[in-house]
């Protein structure tokens, strides 16, 4: 199977969201959108995210679990995929997340370890991985402290984030009134904890393909 074949169910399902979404939004709501992404691209925060090359930061975070998941001890034990998403409410992570755990195995072959990073409130997170069956660490970010050492968190636009409020409650599920969200960025370290492979987009109907993780994974060796 190419690697376009392994792609192209994750590429679809994530196409007929955009699909979806654009069919149901006014005109109003769709320039809203794209605001927001030319916004995050004018940032400065895809210039100033760790990537190829860089050392990653040690952390330690708590799962939906309540345990604490430390980097450097992922490390120790092989490569750490390190990848972000925004919260359960946004259809494009829960697709992510869907067909990351469907190449979970994958991933595991390779000698790594998955951790996922959002800034949700942990009972959020859990709910998140429980949906979607998640058998990989998902970290809680409370305030985006972990996605601001790497550099990838972002600002809403006041009008995005009004509508975020008001269709889900955004301050609610990750407690804090910041308006702040992580790229949905996905890193390969390897166990000297520097960064070889990274995916960063101000889009964030844009994700890393997990045949392109597997490959960099791979790369290591």
């Amino acid at each position: 199977m190419s690697k376009a074949d392994k792609n192209k169910g994750e590429l679809d399902a994530l196409l007929e969201v955009k699909r979806q979404g654009a069919s149901k939004f006014t005109e109003e709501k769709r320039k809203i959108y794209a605001d927001g992404i030319k916004s995050v691209a004018a940032s400065g925060v895809l210039e100033n995210a760790l990537n190829i090359g860089d050392k990653a930061p040690n952390f330690s975070l708590k799962n939906a679990l309540g345990e604490s998941v430390l980097l450097y001890d992922e490390l120790k034990k092989g490569p750490v995929v390190l990848t972000w998403y925004r919260g359960g409410w946004c259809p494009y992570c829960n697709i992510t997340l869907h067909y990351l755990q469907e190449k979970l195995p994958e991933i595991k072959e390779a000698g790594a370890t998955l951790i996922a990073i959002t800034p949700e409130l942990p009972d959020n997170s859990l709910s998140t991985s429980e949906k979607n069956k998640l058998e990989f660490s998902v970290l809680s970010d409370v305030g985006n402290v972990v996605g601001k050492e790497y550099g990838v968190v972002y600002t809403l636009t006041h009008e995005v984030a009004t509508m975020y409020e008001a269709g889900f409650g955004l301050s609610e599920v990750n407690g804090d009134h910041s308006n702040e969200l992580p790229l949905a960025a996905t890193y390969v370290i390897n166990t000297d904890a520097v960064i070889q492979y990274a995916f960063l987009d101000a889009d964030y109907t844009e994700r890393a393909e997990v045949t392109d993780i597997v490959e960099a994974l791979h790369k290591l060796k």
